[in-house]
């Protein structure tokens, strides 16, 4: 299968993102990273990336101001000019505008810290916490306009131990994050692939 040009979108350290680059270094992965990007020019994932060896851009989001679609045409200068095939947010804390989302409809997926549908934007672990859960996870899902709201590819959890905490659980979930991304990236790409 011919391995698809990988955008992944960053704002912090980028976990998720060093871990997709890991599967991406094995020959037969369906996915070839050409770029990471954040929204922030001093996210510590650029410099990860850039010690593997993938073009590393920061497209500032603060001179922009309220203008989120400006920004955006400015990122998709920067993912077009990389050939991007299919984009990855991990760990990108922007909520993208419709005509981001429509323009990579079926090329953009995410990775969310509950087990959607529950528990879409912040504060997933205390929310599950507060309302007695027995269990939390991670969701791959592809972006569509509303928020975590999109088509889910793969799901992974573990049990809420006595005692944790939104931060215990934050930790305990990091390890099963980074390895789920990597394969339901996977299933992403074959599914565009199929579709190309």
């Amino acid at each position: 299968m011919k391995r698809l040009n990988l955008a992944i979108l960053i704002s912090g350290r980028g976990s998720n993102m060093a871990a997709l680059l890991k599967a991406a270094a094995a020959p037969d992965y369906p996915a070839r990273p050409v770029l990471v990007l954040s929204n922030r020019p001093d996210a510590l994932g650029l410099e990860t990336a850039l010690a593997a060896g993938v073009q590393a851009v920061a497209v500032d989001h603060k001179p922009f101001g309220k203008d989120r679609e400006a920004f955006e045409r400015a990122m998709d200068t920067a993912l077009v000019g990389a050939g991007t095939q299919i984009i990855a947010l991990a760990g990108f804390m922007r909520v993208l505008t419709p005509w981001f989302v429509e323009k990579w409809q079926g090329r953009m997926i995410n990775i969310h810290p509950s087990l959607l549908p529950k528990y879409k934007g912040l504060d997933t672990h205390q929310r599950a916490l507060d309302a007695g859960e027995t269990e939390v996870g991670a969701t791959v899902h592809w972006v569509s306009p509303g928020v975590d709201d999109g088509e889910i590819i793969q799901q992974a959890s573990l049990p809420i131990l006595p005692g944790d905490t939104a931060d215990t659980l934050a930790a305990r979930l990091l390890p099963l994050e980074h390895a789920l991304y990597p394969e339901a990236l996977a299933r992403a790409c074959t599914r565009i692939a199929q579709a190309d």
